[in-house]
């Protein structure tokens, strides 16, 4: 309700003439406000020539409450002004910042707004490096912060039409805009635990949610990244013409990228069908939980992974740095996974029947990056007619609310079974 009612305000902001250098409809104003609360950042209409400035700033200010948690926002607000959190508050902010524990959650929350806009300013600062020297300083200051905000919260709004194309050469700018969106991506429960570890002269070892989270996150970005260079290295359409350092520098920010970050240096319709496939899988996997991005989640593929493996291996208990993974929590990644297939599946299903002039592969690549809150489109989300815009609406709702938070949402409670009935085996596979 917090999200729905976030979009809704910036709905209705995003409708005035005062948000607009031009015409704007209510369904493009409604659309605009989902992907920014739900820092998905898909468009239907450019952002930096539809939008005026305060137009851009009710955007900016969407991501930011979007990115940080409805919740948290709330928390923070009652924080400040003089409030207590009671139990039931602790409990659901633990739950959305996929916290361990519910205690110092109070304390959390104030490290959490003092790092997320600290890492913001000075990504502004790093690109006003370059903004600066090509805009007026006041509008160069503007396109810092609000690419650095759309940055760090993985949403992937630009101001350039092109989004970051313009400076696929530009390494200040790739690099500082690849660093936000890592950083953003890390998730804050792994990004603390990284400042209090090297802060402490302990060097506690770290949670096996950290170990799992930070090595998933680097293994995806390898793998991503020796897959981009290989795959597209001779594409004409992408990283064909460019020299040798500037194909490494665009290859790298465009392996990064799909996990949730939304921003592109290269053209994704240029590049070959194998490479879509395999940016697709990225993004239904996303960041790292109680991060911006959105997905699945790396700690779910890992988690799955390992079972896998266990289960090919005739193990027992998968096993993760020496520490078992519980059954329920091998149910949990696997029903998250599941419903996430069946949603996208069942969303796609759908758009074949209200765009049936458009190509399956754009349209299932627009549904898993909405669904993954990523915003990379081959195209086709401005061609979509109204019915599939609320359709990809729903999805990018969905997925930044998260499949568990909503099925709990929604589901009728129920008293525990009293009757616990009998196992039998079941032939699968």
């Amino acid at each position: 309700m917090g999200f729905a009612a976030a979009i809704s305000v910036g709905t209705v902001l995003l409708a005035l003439p005062i948000s607009h250098s031009q015409p704007v409809t209510f369904l493009d104003a409604f659309f605009t406000a989902t992907s920014a609360v739900c820092v998905t950042g898909l468009v239907v209409v450019d952002t930096g020539g539809a939008f005026s400035r305060f137009g851009e700033t009710v955007i900016m200010l969407l991501i930011k409450s979007g990115g940080l948690g409805i919740l948290s926002l709330g928390a923070l607000l009652a924080l400040v002004t003089g409030r207590r959190l009671g139990f039931r508050q602790r409990m659901e902010l633990q739950a959305q910042t996929s916290r361990l524990g519910v205690g110092g959650i109070v304390r959390f929350m104030r490290n959490l707004l003092l790092f997320t806009t600290t890492i913001e300013l000075v990504g502004a600062l790093v690109l006003f490096v370059r903004f600066g020297a090509e805009l007026p300083a006041g509008e160069a200051l503007f396109h810092s912060l609000f690419h650095s905000v759309s940055a760090f919260n993985n949403a992937g709004f630009s101001l350039y039409q092109d989004s970051l194309a313009r400076y696929a050469a530009d390494p200040l700018v790739s690099l500082t805009v690849a660093a936000l969106f890592i950083l953003g991506g890390l998730g804050v429960v792994v990004a603390f635990e990284l400042v209090d570890r090297y802060r402490d002269d302990t060097r506690r070892p770290f949670t096996l949610h950290s170990r799992v989270a930070l090595s998933m996150m680097l293994i995806l970005i390898f793998v991503a990244f020796v897959f981009m260079l290989v795959a597209e290295w001779s594409n004409p359409d992408t990283l064909g013409p460019l020299p040798v350092a500037q194909k490494v520098l665009a290859g790298f920010f465009q392996a990064v990228t799909p996990r949730t970050a939304g921003f592109n240096s290269l053209d994704f319709a240029g590049m070959h069908t194998g490479t879509l496939v395999f940016v697709m899988l990225l993004m239904f996997i996303g960041g790292n939980p109680g991060s911006t991005a959105g997905g699945v989640k790396t700690t779910t593929a890992a988690v799955l992974l390992t079972a896998m493996w266990s289960v090919a291996r005739g193990h027992g208990r998968p096993v993760l740095f020496k520490r078992h993974i519980d059954a329920v929590l091998v149910t949990k990644a696997a029903v998250l996974s599941t419903l996430g297939v069946l949603i996208l599946g069942g969303a796609l299903t759908f758009l074949s029947f209200t765009e049936p002039r458009l190509d399956m592969l754009p349209l299932l690549f627009e549904t898993v990056s909405a669904f993954g809150t990523v915003g990379l489109s081959l195209g086709a989300t401005s061609e979509l007619s109204t019915l599939g815009r609320l359709i990809i609406i729903t999805l990018m709702f969905l997925g930044r609310v998260g499949l568990v938070t909503f099925a709990l949402a929604v589901a009728e409670r129920r008293a525990q079974a009293a009757v616990r009935y009998p196992g039998e085996e079941l032939v699968v596979g």
